[in-house]
């Protein structure tokens, strides 16, 4: 599923627009997980390519794109309940969309154990991140909370992408993008990660500092 994705990706590059975005991220999102990063990446360095995109709309669209795929989840786990998504996640097709029974439970322990906001958390981790969303829809989590910090949390990992997106620009030709991102797409996710900690640590700081 991921290498069709890529491959998707990577034909749809000289036409990035922010319909893709928001298509790519809501399948990101939801039941269907690949990298976010073979989205954002690529849309913020065709940003920096041809100035017919901004940083900003993008960020707002890949935002808008995971809340969409995000949603997807919540209602179909606050609407099926939890014995219908465990039996989807040991089925064939769940398999196949990249969801078993232990990614589930492990994504549930997580929403368990930090509450509400494991939605703004949780989206910045490995694993958790596509899968957040269906312990909070069978919590039946308030919409309201669960919109803003799915947004909060989306924002803040498609900003740190963007900026690495825009970087790439400046250091590989457009040829090399994909294949660079699909080869160390791991390293770029804790790059990522490294990152977003860092900037949570120093609001932290700087709110305690006040």
């Amino acid at each position: 599923m991921e290498e069709i994705i890529l491959n998707l990706t990577n034909g749809a590059l000289d036409n990035l627009n922010y319909g893709w975005i928001v298509l790519f991220m809501a399948i990101e999102s939801s039941f269907i997980p690949f990298p976010s990063e073979v989205v954002m990446i690529p849309a913020a360095y065709m940003a920096a390519e041809t100035g017919e995109m901004s940083y900003p709309l993008i960020i707002f669209f890949g935002t808008l794109g995971a809340l969409v795929g995000a949603l997807v989840n919540y209602f179909l786990s606050l609407t099926l309940g939890r014995t219908i998504v465990y039996a989807f996640a040991n089925s064939r097709i769940g398999h196949i969309c990249l969801i078993d029974e232990e990614k589930v439970m492990q994504a549930e322990k997580y929403f368990d154990d930090h509450g509400a906001i494991s939605t703004l958390i949780g989206r910045m981790i490995p694993a958790i991140r596509q899968l957040i969303s269906i312990p909070a829809g069978l919590a039946r989590m308030p919409l309201g909370s669960f919109v803003l910090y799915t947004c909060l949390g989306a924002a803040l990992w498609n900003s740190i992408l963007t900026g690495i997106g825009a970087a790439f620009h400046s250091v590989m030709a457009k040829e090399e993008l994909i294949s660079t991102i699909s080869h160390y797409s791991h390293i770029i996710g804790v790059v990522a990660i490294v990152l977003v900690v860092a900037i949570i640590a120093y609001l932290i700081y700087k709110g305690a500092k006040k």
